[in-house]
C-alpha cells in the first residue's frame, strides 16, 4: 500500500499568511518612511514631526513590522506543536519586539506634536492602546513564567490583536471617511474602532481556546 504523504514539520497552516496580509499596507507605508528618514526620496506626504526626531519613529516601525510578522507564526498550532523551542526563542523575540513598539509608540503620542486631522480622543485612545499592550505582554510573559499557559496565550493574543490595530485601521478610517465625510471626530472614532475590532476577535479566539480546553479535558474524565 502506498505510503500516506506527510506535512512538512514547518507546515503552519493560512492564519499566519492571513494575519501578515493584515498588516501589508502599513508595513508598506512604514518602509516608505524609512526610506525618506534614511535620505532617500519623499514617497509620502511630509510629516515634520517625524523628520524632526526620527529615532522613535524608526525603532517604531522596525520593531512593529518585525513584531507583526514574526508573532503571526506564533499562531500556528502546527508550528507550536512540532517546533516548540523555536516557538519559545521567537515568544522571547517577540516580547522585546512588542514593549518597544508599545513603548515608541507613547513616547510618540506624549512627546510629538499631535498628528493633523486628529484630536484629544485620538490621543486618549493611543495611551490607553498603547500602555494596554506593553500591560499584556508584561502580564503574558509573568504568566508563562508561572506556567499558566492559557493565561499566557491570552494576554499576548491580545498584545498582538493591539499591535495589529494599524491594519485594521486602514479599513475602518476608508469606510469611516466614504460614510460620515472627513472630519476630526470620523478620524478619532475609526481609529479607536480598528483597536477595539481588534480586541473583539482576539476575545472571541480566546473563548474558542478555552472552550476547546474544556471539552477536550472532559472528554478525559469521561474515558478514564
Amino acid at each position: 500500500m502506498a505510503a500516506r504523504p506527510t506535512r512538512s514539520t514547518w507546515s503552519t497552516g493560512w492564519v499566519p499568511f492571513a494575519l501578515v496580509a493584515l498588516v501589508l499596507v502599513p508595513a508598506i507605508a512604514g518602509s516608505l518612511r524609512l526610506v525618506e528618514l534614511s535620505g532617500g526620496p519623499l514617497l509620502l506626504p511630509a510629516n515634520p514631526r517625524m523628520t524632526v526626531s526620527p529615532v522613535p519613529v524608526v525603532v517604531h516601525i522596525i520593531s512593529a513590522v518585525t513584531y507583526a510578522t514574526l508573532g503571526a507564526f506564533q499562531f500556528s498550532s502546527r508550528l507550536r506543536r512540532r517546533r516548540p523551542g523555536w516557538h519559545r526563542m521567537a515568544g522571547r523575540v517577540l516580547v522585546v519586539l512588542g514593549l518597544a513598539v508599545a513603548f515608541s509608540a507613547l513616547w510618540m503620542t506624549l512627546f510629538y506634536p499631535r498628528q493633523p486631522g486628529t484630536g484629544e480622543l485620538a490621543y486618549v485612545f493611543r495611551l490607553a492602546f498603547g500602555s494596554s499592550m506593553a500591560a499584556s505582554i508584561t502580564l503574558g510573559f509573568a504568566a508563562i513564567r508561572r506556567r499558566d499557559i492559557a493565561g499566557h496565550r491570552a494576554w499576548m493574543t491580545r498584545a498582538y490583536a493591539l499591535a495589529l490595530g494599524a491594519g485594521t485601521q486602514v479599513f475602518t478610517q476608508g469606510i469611516g471617511g466614504a460614510v460620515f465625510g472627513a472630519s476630526e471626530l470620523t478620524t478619532d472614532l475609526s481609529l479607536g474602532a480598528g483597536w477595539v475590532i481588534n480586541l473583539a476577535v482576539a476575545e472571541y479566539v480566546i473563548r474558542r481556546y478555552r472552550s476547546r480546553g474544556t471539552i477536550r479535558a472532559t472528554a478525559k474524565v469521561g474515558s478514564s
